[in-house]
C-alpha cells in the first residue's frame, strides 16, 4: 500500500508515494497536504462473513493489514492483540461486556426505525479517542525501537485527544508529548485528566485562545520542515493517518454486530468537529462496507453542517467560535475535511491544493455551483452518503433528559448532539448507529444542569479534580512555542 498527499503536484515536495511506516510518525505531508492511500483496499463479501466471528483485536488486524503492508504481519498481529484487551478497555458499564470492546445498545426499535448506541468510551480516558490512540502508542514504540530513535509529539486538543494521547504515550520509550489546549475552555474533568499527569515526558501547554489557535500552531510547526526534522516532531492529531485508519475498525465492528447478512445496510451518526471520526466512516464506506448514510452532527460551531447543507465551506475566526457545553467540537476549521474534499473532486491534488490555499487566503470556498462558486461538486455529496444536522445547548439538555428518562442511560453532551441529529435522520429498515463520544462524567457540569444528579464515575476517577496540576500558560505565538519545544527536547 502506497500513500500520496492530497496536495501532491509536479512541483510539490510530496510527489513520490510513501509507505505506511514512512508516514506513521508524521502528520502533514511536506507540501502541507494530508496522506491518503493511492487506492482504497476493497473488502469482499466473503471477508465480511468471516469477520463476523472475530474478536475486536482480530478484526483490527485484518483491516490494518490492508493498510500497513510494510509491517510484518506477525508484528502487526502482536500489536493489535496487545492493544485491544479487556484490561485496557476495562470501564464497561452495567449490561456491557469488556470483551466486546465496543458493545452496542439498542435505544429505540419501533415501526422499523432502530436507533443504536455504539459504546466507544471504555478505554483509560473514557473517550472514543482511546480506540485509536492506544494503538498509536504501541505502534510508535514499535517503530522507534526498531531504529533506536526518538519522537517529540506536538499536538492540539479541544479536550479528549490530549488526554488519550498522553495516557497512551506516558512512559513510552523515546517519546515526549507537547500538548496544546485552549486555556479554561475544557471541562474541569478534561482539564484535570491532562494536567494532573506528572510524567517527565508529558508537557501540557494551555494556550490563551481557542482550539483553532492551537491547531494553527501545530500546522505552522509541521510546515517548518527544517525545525520538524531537527526536533523530530510527529503528531497524534486526527490528521495522523494511522489514527484515522485505526478508527475505521469500529465502523466495521458496529456494522457486523448490528446486522446478520451483507445485504443489509446501516447508517452512522457521528458527533464531529474536526472531521476525523466521520472521515474514518467515509473510508470504511469507500472500502465497501454497506453504509447507507454518514450523518455529521455538529454543535453551534456548525461549519461542517453548513457545508453539507449548502456546499459552502466557511471557516470561522477565533472570535466567531463559540465556547459550548460540547467543547470537544468547538472547532471551526476541520482539519480532516481535506481528505473528503480530495475524494469529492476526483482525487485531483492540484485542485485540492488550490481550494485549501483559498481557505488560507479567503477563509473558505464554495462548491455549490452558483454564479460565483469555485465549483459544482456539492451535487455529488449525496453519492458519498453524507447528511448533517446541528444541536444547541437547549437541544443537548433536552436529549440528556430524554435519554435518562426513556433509555435509562446518562449520555455525555457530544453523544447527546449525535442522538438528537440521528433521530432526525432515521429511516425505516436501516438501523442508525450513533457513535458514543465520551462518558458523561467528563462533562458533569451539564449533566447536573440537565438531570439534577451527578454522572456516575468509574472507579479510580472519584477525586480527579483535586490532584495537583502541572501545565504552562502561553500565548498563541509560534516562535515562542518553537523556543519552548527546543528547550525541552535536548536536540
Amino acid at each position: 500500500m502506497q500513500y500520496v498527499s492530497t496536495r501532491a503536484t509536479s512541483a510539490s515536495a510530496s510527489r513520490n508515494p510513501e509507505t505506511f511506516s514512512a508516514i506513521l510518525l508524521g502528520g502533514l505531508a511536506p507540501d502541507g497536504g494530508l496522506f491518503m492511500p493511492a487506492a482504497y483496499p476493497q473488502v469482499t463479501g466473503d471477508e465480511l462473513n468471516a469477520w463476523r466471528k472475530l474478536s475486536y483485536a482480530e478484526l483490527a488486524y485484518e483491516i490494518l493489514r490492508k493498510f500497513a503492508t510494510d509491517i510484518l504481519e506477525a508484528d502487526l498481529k502482536a500489536l493489535t492483540s496487545k492493544t485491544y484487551t479487556p484490561e485496557v478497555y476495562r470501564n464497561a458499564r452495567a449490561g456491557e461486556s469488556a470483551n466486546d470492546i465496543t458493545p452496542l445498545r439498542t435505544l429505540e426499535d419501533e415501526n422499523g426505525r432502530k436507533l443504536i448506541l455504539q459504546a466507544l468510551s471504555n478505554g483509560p480516558t473514557l473517550a472514543f479517542k482511546d480506540m485509536a490512540m492506544q494503538l498509536l502508542g504501541n505502534l510508535f514504540e514499535y517503530a522507534l525501537a526498531k531504529n533506536d530513535d526518538e519522537l517529540n509529539i506536538f499536538g492540539a486538543t479541544s479536550g479528549d485527544t490530549g488526554s488519550a494521547a498522553e495516557y497512551a504515550m506516558r512512559g513510552k520509550r523515546g517519546v515526549r508529548v507537547f500538548m496544546l489546549s485552549p486555556n479554561e475552555k475544557m471541562s474541569a474533568f478534561q482539564t484535570a485528566q491532562m494536567f494532573s499527569l506528572q510524567d517527565p515526558n508529558i508537557f501540557n501547554i494551555a494556550v490563551d485562545g481557542v482550539f483553532d489557535d492551537c491547531q494553527d500552531m501545530v500546522k505552522a510547526v509541521s510546515n517548518d520542515l527544517s525545525f520538524k526534522a531537527r526536533h523530530k516532531i510527529g503528531t497524534v492529531n486526527s490528521i495522523n493517518w494511522a489514527r484515522v485508519v485505526a478508527q475505521v475498525v469500529y465502523y466495521f465492528r458496529g456494522y457486523l454486530a448490528a446486522t446478520t447478512g451483507n445485504e443489509q445496510q446501516v447508517s452512522f451518526t457521528v458527533p464531529s468537529g474536526n472531521f476525523g471520526n466521520i472521515c474514518a466512516g467515509h473510508i470504511a464506506r469507500m472500502m465497501g462496507l454497506p453504509i447507507h448514510k454518514l450523518v455529521v452532527a455538529t454543535n453551534e460551531n456548525d461549519v461542517l453542517d453548513e457545508f453539507f447543507r449548502t456546499g459552502v465551506y466557511r471557516v470561522r475566526k477565533s472570535a466567531e467560535t463559540f465556547h459550548t457545553s460540547s467543547p470537544s467540537m468547538d472547532i471551526s476549521k476541520a482539519s480532516n475535511f481535506e481528505r473528503f474534499v480530495y475524494d469529492l473532486v476526483g482525487q485531483d491534488s492540484e485542485r485540492t491544493a488550490a481550494l485549501f490555499r483559498k481557505v488560507d487566503t479567503h477563509g473558505g470556498f464554495d462548491l455549490s455551483g452558483g454564479a460565483n462558486a469555485d465549483g459544482d461538486e456539492f451535487a455529488r455529496v449525496g453519492e458519498y452518503g453524507f447528511a448533517s444536522g446541528k444541536s444547541t445547548h437547549a437541544d443537548r439538555l433536552d436529549t440528556i433528559r430524554m435519554a435518562f428518562d426513556d433509555y435509562g442511560i446518562t449520555v455525555d453532551t457530544h453523544t447527546a448532539d449525535g442522538i438528537k441529529v440521528a433521530r432526525e435522520h432515521i429511516e425505516p429498515g436501516v438501523p442508525m448507529i450513533v457513535l458514543e463520544t465520551a462518558l458523561a462524567a467528563k462533562f458533569n457540569e451539564t449533566i447536573l444542569e440537565a438531570i439534577g444528579v451527578d454522572a456516575e464515575r468509574p472507579a479510580g476517577f472519584e477525586d480527579l479534580e483535586l490532584l495537583p496540576q502541572k501545565f504552562v500558560l502561553m500565548r498563541p505565538n509560534v516562535d515562542e512555542m518553537k523556543t519552548f519545544i527546543a528547550a525541552h527536547t535536548g536536540l
